[in-house]
């Protein structure tokens, strides 16, 4: 882990919860590909509205990052990379981006929690990110839908 901050927190959670002191380092970083966004979903995070998130299948494959399992936990930061929080992976997911509903839209807690703003904005997110690997989003994309916990926070 690069970032000092996440690695603070990091060290915070282990002196509170010695039972994972052999667990591996989390990874950090926040959620969103711009700052307005990373900093609202980050407090989102923290007060426990944002409880998933949705990534495209292709974008992990494409960027070679690893699939997210279930016991992962990540550092959410910022967009400057402040830690804000440490989150856990309660279940993982793929679907098509058609199935999609709105019990999922809820649990992500963004803008009004409907449906049609998941769409709305997620599709326009996929769209950008897809562009830059040059690909172009579908309505039977994989979407691989991450549900999680926070566990701490100071």
């Amino acid at each position: 882990m690069d970032n000092a901050s996440a690695r603070n927190l990091w060290g915070d959670f282990l002196d509170k919860h010695t039972e994972f002191a052999f667990a591996k380092a989390p990874e950090s970083g926040y959620f969103g590909d711009n700052e307005k966004d990373a900093n609202t979903l980050a407090e989102l995070v923290v007060k426990d509205i944002k409880r998933a998130t949705s990534h495209s299948l292709l974008g992990l494959q494409l960027r070679e990052e690893t699939m997210p399992k279930i016991g992962d936990f990540f550092v959410v930061t910022d967009w400057e990379g402040n830690a804000k929080c440490i989150i856990r992976t309660t279940s993982v997911k793929m679907m098509p981006y058609f199935s999609i509903h709105a019990e999922h839209a809820r649990l992500e807690g963004e803008g009004d929690k409907s449906l049609e703003y998941w769409q709305k904005t997620h599709w326009d997110y996929y769209s950008r990110e897809l562009e830059s690997l040059g690909r172009v989003p579908r309505e039977s994309m994989i979407i691989v839908f991450e549900r999680f916990e926070k566990v701490f926070s100071r």
